[in-house]
Parts: C-alpha cells; structure tokens; sequence
C-alpha cells in the first residue's frame, strides 16, 4: 500500500509502525522481550541479556544527488541473536530539510509499507522509553523530531530488515554543496555494553557499511571531498561522478563535499566557528580534469638514485630501477631532465638537462638499465652536483632524491650537507627526498623536503619500492600551475597549512587548513589565487565567498586543523629542539583532539593507542618523550616522520586501524576514551571528563542528578548538550562557556 507523506508525522502498518520525520541521526533499535502484543517491559534480571539496541549487521546507502537535490535509500538490517522474540522501536532522524517518501520493514520475505501517524505520539514513546531504558546514550536523540517505528515481532536469531526513502534539497555554501548521512549519532547506544544482574555484558556490534552516490550537475564537478570516508571517485563525465565507500565496524557519519564551477579552477570553502572561539577553514583547489596537453606547465626534473651497496639487499635496486623507468616515461614533451647514479660518487647520464622527447627517454632507459650496487654514500656531493644541473628559468624545478643509507663518503654530518646543498641551490628548487627501509637519517631528509618546499616520504621495509614511488611520479607528472599563492583577502587567518601550496597537478587538489579570527562576519570575501601558466604568470579571483562568526556544521575542522598544527609543531621539535612552549602546545593539543603525539598517548596492551588518563602515565610518557623525538634513524625515527608528515598533510579524520599503531594519527575511542562530537572524554573515577575541563578555570557551573526531571530538563533546553550528556551516566562537560556535571547518586 502507498504511503501518505506529511513532515512531522508518525507512521503505523501491521505489523505495528509508527514514524517521525526530522534531523541526523543513525537509526538504532531499542528492543523489549514481546511474545504477544501488547507487550510490557519484563522486569530484571533476566535469563540472558538484552543488548542496549540490536546490532546493526549492515547498512547500504543508495544516493542520487542532481544539482542540489538528494534522493536517499537506505536499507539496514539489524539482528536479534537473543532467544527471544521482541519488539523493537527504531528511532532514525532524518537530516533537516528532508522529506520522507517511503518506510517498509520485510516480514516473512513480504514488504509492507506504512500509513501515517502523528507526530505526538512518536514524541510521546521516545520520552517513555528515555526514562525507562535510563540510558544515557538515547539523548543524543533528544531535541530531534524523530522518524520513530515500532517493529513487531522480530524472531530470536534472525535478522530484520528496514527500508527507508527520502528526499532533500543540499545546502551549499561558497560555492559547495555538502551531503551528509549520520552514521555516528546512536553510537553511543549501540557502542556501549550493558551490564544486566550478574551476567557478562553484551557487545554491540556495528557491522559493514556500504555507499554509492551517483552525482549530476549542469555545471561541471569539482573538489570532490570526503573528511570522514576514503571514497573512490569514477569520473563518468566533467558533470557527472559515480563515489563509492565501504566500511567495517565504523561509526563515523559520512560527509561528502563538492563544487560547481565553470572557470579554469575550483575553489570551495568550508568553514566552522562556534560562538566567542575562533573559527576554522578548509580551501579546496582543483584545475578542470580535461586541461590538455598543452596547458600543462614544462618542468625540470633530476631524478637521483642511490647505487651503493646496502641497495642490492631485499631486491631495492631492481624496484627503484622500475619506479625510475616509470618516472621517465611520465614526463610530458616540453620537461627536462636528467637521471644521476651515486654511490662513493656520483654518475651523471648527462652533462646537463635533455628534452623529454622520444630520444631522451630511450638514453634514459639505457642508463638506468645498467645502474648496478656498488661502493659507499655520498649524499652529499650527489646533491650538490643534482642542484648545479639547474639554471635561472622560471619552470618548475624538482629534485626527485632516493637513497636508503646514511652517508658514509665525504661530508656526513646533516648541517654540512644542508649548508653545502644551500650553497648552491638559489633557483627554487623543489626537493623531494625518499628513504628507503630504516637505515636513514631521517633529520636530514626531512630537512631537505621542508626547507626546499617539498616532503620527505619514506618506504618502509613492509611497503613495496616500486609501487610507493612510482605513484609519487603520477601524481607530479602533470603541473597545471606553478610557484602556487593564496591570498585571503580581508581574512584574519593564522596557523594556515601547508605555508607554500606548491604546484598545482592535473588531477590532483590542494587542501589548506587554517584558523580565522574575525570579528564580525565576511559575506562577500574574495580570495585571490596566484601561479605560473604556461605562458605567464596569472591571477584568478574568486569572489562571494563566507567567513561566518557562527557555523556549527563541520566540526571535523578543529581537529583537522589540530592534527596539522601538530606535524608542524612536532617536525620543529624534532629539527631545531624542544621547549616549553612547543611541548606544552602540542600536549594540549594532543590531548583536547585525540591527538597521537610523543608527549600524550600510548600503544596499550590490547594494540590500541590511547592517550594517558591519569598522572603516572602521563608522567611516564612525558618523560619517555625527548629521547624519542632525538631518535634520528632506525625503525621508530622512520615511523615517527611518517606519521609527522601525515599529519602535516592530513585532509580527513579517518580511523586507520590498519596502519602501524606508531604511524596513526588519532587516539582510539575505548572503553576509557572516546572523541565524540568535537571533544575528546577520558573516564576518571567513574566520570566522563571533558578534556577542556580544568579545575580552578571560574567558569560556572550547574550539576544534576542523572535520570532526574532537571537532567531531562536541561538536556531539552540547552542546544546542543544532550549529545553530551549521551557520553555517560556521569559526565562533565564545558559547553558554550560553562560547566555541566551530571552526578549518579544511588
């Protein structure tokens, strides 16, 4: 049967539903034993527990976005593995601006769609249940207008299946549109396990996650982003895009960005601020994907391989030689280059820079095919003779340098190489350095890349050389503009990465982070992008851009903005030595954001990385701290440049539980831990403690008691707060200013 779609309503079918429309959420399910109707809530204990909300098994996302208008369909289905039969009342939000046009459940392999109900009486269950459940984790709902349905009966050991349809018109702000599905509010329901009389607490489980948006436009699509997913874009046309995204055991909403543009190049701004705090940026930058040929700007490239020895072990040399080969066969008519061998002494090809032309290639070819290990290290006279290669033209300059060893021949130590290689390098050259396993002076080459506008990058022995490098080489293989600057205008911006774009790349986008302070809002900011052409240097303007006081949406920036800031902070450290201002400021960073850093967190017995919840630990750490960051080579030197330089560059708050645990970025939500909602909370003594939280601070304060009226109450009045009070039982947490304490007195 058709349902009657009206916003703010409930719906009901047979079996039992009722339904009300509104805001984010992810949908959860609340279950009660039931083996008639009407059912009554049994009292404790019971035989075996009931989960707080049945585990959800999967959940597949079908969205297509034209323009700025969504059409959603999302199937979940969640499992009983209980021995009984329940009843369970889903509760699914909707984001704001959406209107519902189909909800079915599927009973006995038959779809049976819902007739409407009022809006009051889905209010009027979820207040019931709030109270009766006594589970914190449900607040993160209050305040919504909720799509609320019954589902009876739900078999013990089966599973159920829920379909829901909606629609929505897409916010774009500066030039982008966002696209959200709330993934992660409910978590804090289903993620937490219940204890029940004496029986085992039951694990919740959130299973896989999949998602495909098929994306249209008039305009063509640029800056296709995604802070909270790895996706994979198919670029069907310039006005069209298929994303895809699968996770497993993930809670983190998925957000998608994008942008219109006709122009040459794409700029979207994202932006967040809350009230009397300073607000942060994101910039996306991307040239059209169809810039041909011919608009590409004509670089030179010296690629410099290390030919000692220590390069014959574990196959490096044949690996390296096929990522070079691959490197020359990238570059466009119009580059120039050259390729150097070096060991005790370096080997030229050729004299100076060839054409990239059909000949150059094949000599190339020829040379590196008999490049063979032998001898010492001589980094530094390789360098030096690298730079010489380079004359006063404006192109693009890129020293692409590769070597797995410390050096062992002529000047060893890192000041005089990097004082030499300054002697003679004044053109602007870009140096990208590779270190290969973890006999390498990860000091120097990390001085080398962030001193000469590059990066360091680092193959570790459980990565493969060939596939690494060669990667780096498609991605700088086509530069649309050089020598990149971004003037922001009437911005008042500090703490901005990276501080020097680069070069912009066919294919490729540039991400600058930053923090902005502005006192009133900017409704028509222009940003103003500056680069080398082909021809000539140019300026595009972009113009009606936003800088608000108050954007509460995309809250992924502070901690973005966070993990950037700290790379930075950390590389500093590690290359011109600790102090005071620079240990404090990341461990307060670390610490409020969930960050991975020296001086705060910690691989637990169980792998996890956490931060120090009490002052043993954290002493421990703190003290453990400068020996690490003095590390200059071996295995833990190369893993903390890794994650140094990951974060410097980091574009998304994405768990990465499949990395080494000494190379993520973000501390792990726990059992003691967890970063919800912008904060991060540490379980102290029972109580979820907010990280930005300081005894003495004078702000002030209001307690209550949990499950209280004035617990409900307030969770009600003050916007924004219930999803905290979620956390826990006991929680306390400073929000807009002051301090709320939520006390459970038996």
């Amino acid at each position: 049967m058709k349902l009657k779609i009206a916003l703010f309503a409930a719906l009901a079918l047979v079996p039992v539903l009722s339904f009300d429309v509104s805001v984010s959420a992810q949908g959860v399910v609340v279950p009660i034993i039931c083996d008639i109707r009407p059912c009554r809530p049994r009292p404790i204990p019971r035989p075996v527990p009931l989960p707080n909300a049945l585990p959800v098994k999967s959940i597949n996302i079908d969205t297509k976005i034209d323009g700025q208008v969504a059409r959603t369909h999302v199937e979940q289905v969640f499992r009983n593995d209980t021995p009984y039969t329940l009843e369970g009342t889903y509760f699914f939000p909707i984001p704001e601006t959406a209107s519902i046009v189909e909800f079915a459940i599927w009973e006995d392999g038959k779809r049976l769609v819902g007739e409407v109900r009022s809006r009051e009486e889905a209010r009027r269950i979820y207040d019931e249940i709030v109270r009766r459940q006594r589970d914190p984790g449900l607040l993160e709902y209050a305040g919504k207008d909720l799509f609320q349905a019954s589902i009876f009966p739900i078999p013990p050991h089966s599973d159920k299946k829920l379909e829901l349809f909606y629609t929505q018109v897409l916010k774009a702000e500066s030039g982008t549109a966002s696209f959200k599905y709330p993934l992660g509010t409910g978590r804090n329901v289903w993620s937490r396990p219940q204890q029940v009389s004496q029986t085992p607490a039951v694990p919740q489980s959130f299973g896989t996650v999949s998602g495909k948006i098929e994306l249209k436009a008039k305009q063509p699509l640029r800056n296709i982003y995604s802070p909270s997913h790895s996706i994979e874009v198919k670029r069907t046309s310039e006005t069209s895009a298929s994303i895809t995204f699968e996770t497993k055991n993930s809670n983190n909403d998925f957000q998608l960005f994008y942008g219109l543009f006709n122009e040459d190049f794409g700029l979207s701004l994202i932006t967040h601020r809350e009230p009397g705090r300073d607000g942060y940026f994101m910039l996306l930058l991307s040239p059209r994907d169809d810039a041909a040929d011919r608009e590409l700007v004509s670089k030179d490239i010296v690629f410099v391989l290390d030919t000692s020895g220590s390069m014959a072990d574990e196959g490096k040399m044949e690996k390296a030689r096929a990522a070079l080969l691959f490197g020359v066969r990238t570059l466009k008519n119009g580059d120039r280059f050259n390729v150097f061998g070096f060991a005790g002494e370096e080997r030229p090809m050729e004299r100076g820079l060839i054409a990239a032309d059909a000949a150059g290639k094949r000599r190339a070819e020829e040379f590196i095919q008999r490049l063979s290990p032998t001898g010492g290290t001589n980094i530094n006279d390789a360098l030096v003779a690298a730079a010489k290669q380079f004359d006063g033209s404006d192109r693009p300059k890129m020293l692409v340098f590769m070597t797995d060893g410390l050096p062992t021949v002529g000047e060893r130590s890192v000041e005089g190489i990097i004082k030499n290689f300054k002697a003679v390098e004044s053109k602007g050259i870009r140096v990208f350095p590779f270190g290969f396993g973890y006999d390498v002076n990860t000091a120097l080459l990390d001085r080398l890349g962030s001193e000469n506008a590059g990066i360091s990058e680092y193959v570790q022995p459980k990565e493969d050389l060939e596939v690494k490098v060669s990667a780096f080489f498609s991605r700088v293989s086509s530069p649309v503009l050089a020598d990149v600057e971004i003037d922001l205008g009437a911005a008042d911006a500090e703490f901005v990465y990276p501080r020097k774009p680069g070069d912009l790349f066919r294919g490729m986008q540039i991400t600058i982070i930053g923090r902005y302070k502005n006192n009133s809002d900017l409704r028509n900011l222009a940003v103003a992008l500056r680069g080398k052409d082909q021809r000539e240097v140019r300026t595009f303007n972009f113009r009606g851009l936003e800088l608000p006081l108050r954007n509460e949406e995309n809250d992924f920036l502070p901690r973005l903005w966070a993990s950037r800031r700290v790379g930075h902070l950390i590389e500093q450290i590690r290359l011109n030595g600790e102090t005071k201002e620079l240990r404090d400021e990341v461990t307060e960073l670390g610490t409020r954001f969930g960050l991975v850093t020296p001086y705060t967190s910690y691989l637990a017995t169980d792998g996890t990385v956490v931060n120090a919840g009490d002052v043993v630990t954290r002493q421990r750490i703190m003290s453990a701290a400068p020996a690490k960051m003095a590390e200059r080579s071996g295995a833990d030197a190369v893993q903390m440049s890794v994650q140094q330089n990951s974060m410097m560059r980091n574009t998304q708050i994405v768990e990465e539980k499949a990395k080494d645990a000494r190379e993520r970025i973000l501390v792990d939500n726990t059992a003691t831990s967890q970063f919800f909602a912008g904060k991060n909370f540490s379980l102290q003594n029972g109580v979820w403690i907010d990280s930005e939280f300081a005894e003495g601070s004078g702000l002030s304060e209001k307690t209550v008691q949990f499950g209280s009226e004035d617990y409900f109450k307030l969770a009600a009045s003050v916007p924004g707060l219930a999803r905290y009070f979620s956390v826990g039982e006991q929680v306390v947490v400073v929000w807009h200013g002051q301090v709320y304490r939520v006390k459970n007195e038996k």
